[in-house]
């Protein structure tokens, strides 16, 4: 579960902080100061929405049963390669609107970008922390992500499934296991 949280969190930093740094090229109608004090505001902002919408990962997880022998977990590096040829056209949407926000509020749609990467990253560090305390791994059904890897609470996920920490390829928080 939380790697899919996580397989968004790095194309949406990074084009965010290419697109506030290309923001801050045009002067814009308020200027660049103003851009960034809007830009860290809404960084913020971003960041808190993405970060608070991890209410029903609680819920799920605590009613979370343990996954029968049959069951086929999906590999770490195909469900980030889904979720981001899924999103692509999302990804590239933003960039150009963050991008685009640039000539009205200078850097400002970047750093919005950015804190939303920033927002999902925090909720799969939350997510790992749960997975480490009560040492197992969240996981969700490939099939109830849907097309593109969609999101891993969404209305398709009516539960969620535990395996032992050491099952797969990923780790505690959606990271690569070492």
């Amino acid at each position: 579960m939380a790697v899919v949280q996580r397989a968004g969190a790095a194309p949406l930093w990074w084009l965010g902080v290419v697109a506030a740094g290309a923001g801050l090229v045009p002067e814009g109608l308020t200027g660049r100061r103003i851009g960034v004090l809007v830009g860290a505001l809404l960084f913020l902002l971003a960041a808190a929405v993405a970060l608070v919408r991890g209410g029903r990962a609680a819920a799920l997880a605590a009613k979370a049963e343990r996954a029968a022998r049959s069951d086929i977990l999906q590999a770490r590096s195909v469900t980030v390669r889904n979720w981001r040829r899924g999103h692509r056209w999302w990804l590239l949407l933003a960039f150009a609107a963050a991008l685009g926000s640039a000539f009205a509020l200078p850097a400002a749609g970047g750093m919005a970008l950015a804190g939303w990467g920033t927002g999902l990253w925090l909720r799969a560090r939350g997510t790992g922390r749960v997975e480490e305390a009560r040492e197992v791994l969240l996981w969700t059904a490939a099939d109830a992500l849907g097309r593109g890897a969609g999101d891993p609470l969404g209305a398709r996920t009516t539960r969620l499934w535990t395996t032992g920490t050491e099952a797969g390829d990923a780790a505690p928080g959606g990271g690569r296991r070492r």
